[in-house]
């Protein structure tokens, strides 16, 4: 089992940043590829970013390349998405996942979610 724990969403104003953090426990972090999807409200929940085992791989969704970045620290378990020149259309639940192998921008190949932060962009 890993746990998965969210934080650092809240409301910014439109062209603002935020850091979301995504604290791991459980099993070894490594193991884990990890993705950052996103819920807006009526809408389905959607790939923002993913990164490998070992962080040397990064994927973007189209909405947000160039302007969001993952990373990850494997000694202190921890993955981040570091949010820049946010809009309002960027409101929504983020859920930081796992996997274990390879990362996918399916949802539907992640085991592990936290509960989600919520991000607000005020136009």
């Amino acid at each position: 089992q890993v746990q998965l724990v969210e934080s650092g969403g809240g409301l910014v104003q439109a062209g603002g940043s935020l850091r979301l953090s995504c604290a791991a426990s459980g099993r070894t972090f490594s193991d884990f590829a990890m993705g950052w999807f996103r819920q807006a409200p009526g809408k389905e929940r959607d790939v923002v970013a993913t990164v490998s085992r070992s962080g040397s791989s990064t994927y973007y969704s189209d909405s947000v390349k160039g302007r969001f970045t993952i990373s990850r620290d494997n000694a202190k378990n921890m993955v981040y998405l570091q949010m820049s020149s946010l809009k309002p259309e960027d409101t929504a639940v983020y859920y930081c996942a796992a996997r274990s192998g390879l990362p996918y921008t399916n949802l539907r190949m992640y085991d592990y979610w936290g509960q989600g932060t919520q991000v607000t962009v005020s136009s």
